[in-house]
């Protein structure tokens, strides 16, 4: 198709024309992963490992663990702190009014 006849078409004619080929996009990537997928599992086997147990975690440098939430803001109970690092500002103001931590304290 060459650029005259994408200019003779309507707007409604070159909508659908990208709706085509945005699906014709999404199912080459599809095909694609799909592809690469198989080659791993292939070469996963080869080496005598399933590709999930190369890929699931296990063996990688441990991160931080998460902690729980220890307090809670006593005004927007969707903020929580854990405890540990520098205090949030919430936290700091509930002090500052004269709160006792405590009260904050998730239970």
């Amino acid at each position: 198709m060459n650029d005259t006849e994408l200019q003779n078409m309507s707007l409604k004619d070159l909508k659908k024309l990208r709706q085509k080929v945005d699906t014709l996009i999404a199912s080459y990537e599809d095909r694609k992963k799909q592809e690469a997928l198989v080659e791993l599992e292939a070469k996963a086997k080869e080496m005598g490992f399933t590709l999930s147990e190369l890929t699931s975690g296990k063996g990688k440098a441990k991160g931080r663990s998460l902690s729980a939430p220890k307090y809670r803001d006593p005004d927007n109970g969707d903020r929580t702190w854990t405890g540990r690092g520098r205090q949030p500002e919430w936290f700091k103001q509930a002090l500052a009014d004269g709160r006792d931590p405590e009260e904050m304290l998730i239970r």
